[in-house]
């Protein structure tokens, strides 16, 4: 990379960003991205919301076609959260892997600094010059692993999220069927020195209350660490600061931080934790935030709200220093949509690859998502997939052959075991003309219910129209042992003896 063009993305950060002056600076602390003495940056994706912060000039930029890439600073989110609302490409470096010479630390034990892209040949390009990479190097195998738990904490439905990376694991070779995974359960096991920051009594399957736990100890590093480095500056400066981070700073200096070692201990575990989950082939898949972006001005009771469960999910690649890329995929109800991948630490390349090699077909198949009908938000439990069935019960009773079978995939999708779903599909295919589609459908759904005397009928007619005529009269001969009287069956049956003489 250019010196010049370093210098210019340097300057495009801090003139559009929170960092004008050290005294009025967010000192990445607060990650709604609002600055209220030079003007927020405006979010080009949702105006009236914030941009996320605190490298919130850096995402506008890139957001609003300004410049192509730009950098910015992760302490504890303030890159990952503003690509999640801005809906670009952030990434998330591993700890101490790029340079931070000549930036002012907040919390050395945290602090990284990384980029911004909307184009991830762009991203990849900007970490082989950042990173010092080699061009070419043997290609991995890679495992996928879904964080279940933590999917259950986020408010867009999975099929935005999880259904869309699964669906594309599935068409490239080389990747393995993905995982999946109670993330806080193995953290709770493998992190003993985090049981000292949450009650005994905890359940390690209640994931926002271990990740409370984590995220307490990474904010307490930085505020000890912030101590050390800028105690003196604010007590001789008293800077004008913004109403959050103002309390945030001044808690910082006028604390006596306790058990100082096990705060890094627990970076050391989690560290650890990580590697034995991933080693080095392995991606975990998490949501970047679990909550829809904050309007403008928000009240301060939401903002901290906003801050405590987004901090639940940056905590995890801030205390492992292994690095994360986010990732957009899409909107659901008018907000951005993002999820991210993490690779361990020193794995970056990995990582960039992963994102230049998927990105097109995540996109794709985020947009099929996106343009089909609006499925209600309940995370994928049985009370969505029979809402998804009735919905296509309506759609075909309209005549709308195509939108029913789109309505049961989706309730296939969520439930995979239900032989009503797979059945009803399985008439709509039928009024498609798609008999092949409409017999397998009918063989799921035998295979879940023997007694199915729809399924037997809807196989013998697509079977009929197949010319398969003896494997469709025992077809309907099995629904009339099932239901003698049935007359669908018994017309079909002697219309079929004719036909096979």
């Amino acid at each position: 990379m250019e010196p010049l063009v370093l210098a210019r993305l340097l300057w495009m950060n801090w003139l559009l960003g929170d960092h004008f002056l050290p005294s009025k600076c967010l000192l990445s602390l607060w990650l709604t991205g609002e600055n209220k003495f030079y003007g927020t940056p405006i979010n080009p994706l949702m105006p009236s919301h914030v941009p996320g912060g605190s490298s919130s000039g850096s995402a506008v930029a890139v957001a609003a076609e300004l410049v192509d890439f730009a950098l910015g600073t992760d302490t504890v989110g303030c890159i990952r959260i503003p690509a999640a609302i801005c809906g670009i490409l952030g990434f998330r470096p591993s700890h101490g892997s790029v340079s931070m010479i000549g930036v002012q630390p907040n919390s050395q034990s945290l602090d990284t600094v990384g980029w911004f892209a909307r184009d991830p040949a762009i991203l990849h390009n900007v970490g082989q010059s950042l990173l010092q990479l080699k061009q070419a190097t043997h290609k991995r195998a890679r495992r996928f692993i879904i964080a279940d738990d933590l999917f259950q904490l986020s408010k867009v439905p999975q099929q935005k999220t999880v259904h869309v990376v699964k669906k594309v694991i599935e068409i490239f070779s080389g990747y393995d069927s993905p995982k999946n995974l109670i993330f806080c359960q193995c953290i709770a096991r493998d992190v003993p020195s985090l049981k000292g920051f949450y009650e005994e009594s905890t359940n390690p399957k209640n994931g926002i209350s271990i990740l409370k736990a984590l995220s307490s100890v990474m904010l307490s590093l930085q505020s000890y660490e912030f101590k050390t480095n800028h105690e003196e500056w604010v007590k001789s400066t008293k800077p004008k600061l913004g109403p959050g981070i103002s309390n945030r700073v001044r808690a910082a200096v006028s604390s006596n931080f306790e058990s100082i070692k096990s705060f890094y201990k627990v970076r050391t575990e989690m560290r650890s934790a990580i590697h034995s989950i991933l080693k080095n082939d392995g991606i975990l898949v998490i949501p970047t935030i679990a909550d829809s972006p904050l309007k403008l001005n928000s009240k301060m009771s939401q903002a901290s709200e906003f801050h405590d469960r987004a901090y639940a999910l940056l905590s995890i690649t801030s205390m492992s220093g292994c690095c994360q890329v986010s990732i957009p995929m899409g909107m659901h109800e008018g907000h951005p949509v993002a999820v991210s991948f993490i690779a361990c630490h020193g794995e970056d390349k990995f990582l960039l690859d992963t994102v230049l090699d998927m990105y097109s077909s995540l996109q794709e198949q985020a947009r099929i998502v996106s343009n089909s009908l609006p499925v209600p938000d309940t995370n994928g439990d049985m009370e969505t997939s029979e809402l998804l069935k009735e919905k296509g019960n309506a759609a075909f009773k309209g005549r709308q052959w195509n939108k029913a079978v789109s309505y049961y995939s989706e309730a296939i999708n969520l439930n995979g075991s239900n032989a009503t779903y797979y059945c009803n599909r399985a008439a709509a295919y039928l009024e498609l003309g798609c008999f092949q589609q409409a017999e397998e459908d009918c063989n799921k759904a035998i295979s879940f219910d023997k007694k199915n005397v729809k399924a037997y009928l809807r196989r013998g007619t697509a079977r009929e129209s197949l010319l398969y005529y003896k494997e469709a009269m025992q077809d309907f001969n099995h629904a009339l042992v099932l239901e003698p009287q049935n007359k669908v069956a018994s017309q079909a049956g002697k219309r079929l003896k004719k036909l096979i003489g």
